[in-house]
């Protein structure tokens, strides 16, 4: 074959090439274009990870009733959502998690017999706790009905009983949290009554991945239902999870904190696991009771579709990958 048709045949076998992986580019690759650049110029400045889900999220189309908003994915540290993540607010119960760390750190004997006292009620806003005066309880009750049930008399008697007192408990919560990292959070009494207990959306995120990294308190945020004993008369003092969604078989929940003063608003943070990705999501602020639930359900929802829609893009490219391979292997 003359070296002019030789040539002429390569110049064609290339420009085959060129124009498949145009077609290529402008029918696979434009909509996923398209959908990156609906995210946020903040999302849009991460490394995205090859199996990012943020191609394929929409932050428009999703509506939360909380005002500040943050999900994370853990592996990664990829955001995949951010309102307002870095603004300021009071967080409630959400401090009693910072509270059971410190608790834990002093290695104080988990057996001790504390009582309840009058010391211990709620002075600031008039709270209830199942807790009567006189009770009797171990410590490691008190910190698992202080977690799961959120009840400050009892996060005020292991306050009172830490060595020093509950000053010396919320200078160690301070310092913690500045360890931690946590710039833009205070403590200032250890159930979260007072509304100078505050945080950013970012800050509970590494607060809660630095509770997770505490077993009992993952065991405990995440008790669906339970009893406390008063040693009294060893009575039963029963309680559920503040966290409705741990009676959700939907849910995934390996730690959980919710949080309530009129100051805050609802409140809930939590580490899940969805379509195998460990998230970190915190919720500040929703106006409702029940809102913070509508919110965490809607974001599950939104997230699912997402993990969807991926892995059918991820399989279609793989397909057409396959059918590139045996078109350029048919011209050779």
């Amino acid at each position: 074959m003359p070296s002019s048709h030789i040539a002429l045949k390569m110049k064609l076998k290339t420009l085959l090439i060129t124009l498949f992986f145009l077609i290529f580019q402008l029918v696979f690759l434009a909509p996923l274009h398209a959908q990156t650049k609906s995210q946020s110029t903040a999302l849009q400045k991460q490394t995205q990870s090859p199996d990012s889900l943020l191609p394929f999220l929409n932050p428009k189309r999703l509506f939360l009733r909380s005002e500040r908003a943050l999900i994370i994915n853990v592996a990664d540290g990829e955001i995949l959502l951010d309102r307002k993540k870095d603004v300021q607010q009071p967080i409630a119960s959400i401090t009693k998690l910072m509270t059971a760390m410190v608790v834990i750190d002093a290695n104080l004997q988990a057996s001790e017999v504390i009582h309840i006292k009058r010391a211990d009620r709620d002075r600031l806003r008039g709270s209830g706790s199942r807790l009567s005066y006189g009770t009797q309880m171990t410590r490691a009750d008190l910190l698992k009905i202080t977690l799961a049930g959120s009840d400050n008399r009892a996060a005020a008697a292991l306050g009172r009983t830490y060595p020093g007192g509950h000053k010396a408990i919320v200078a160690a919560m301070n310092k913690k949290a500045k360890a931690l990292g946590l710039n833009h959070t205070v403590f200032k009494d250890v159930s979260g009554l007072r509304s100078g207990n505050v945080s950013t959306a970012s800050d509970l995120a590494l607060l809660v991945d630095a509770a997770k990294s505490y077993a009992q308190i993952q065991t405990m945020t995440t008790i669906k239902h339970d009893h406390v004993t008063d040693l009294r008369k060893g009575w039963k003092v029963e309680f559920r999870n503040t966290n409705r969604l741990m009676q959700n078989k939907k849910w995934d929940i390996s730690l959980s904190k919710t949080g309530y003063i009129a100051d805050s608003g609802h409140c809930l943070v939590m580490q899940v696991t969805m379509d195998d990705r460990t998230l970190t999501i915190v919720l500040l602020n929703s106006w409702g009771k029940l809102s913070k639930y509508g919110d965490a359900n809607r974001i599950r929802k939104w997230l699912h579709r997402a993990d969807q829609q991926a892995k059918k893009a991820a399989k279609a490219s793989k397909e057409q990958a396959a059918k590139v391979s045996i078109f350029v292997d048919a011209l050779n």
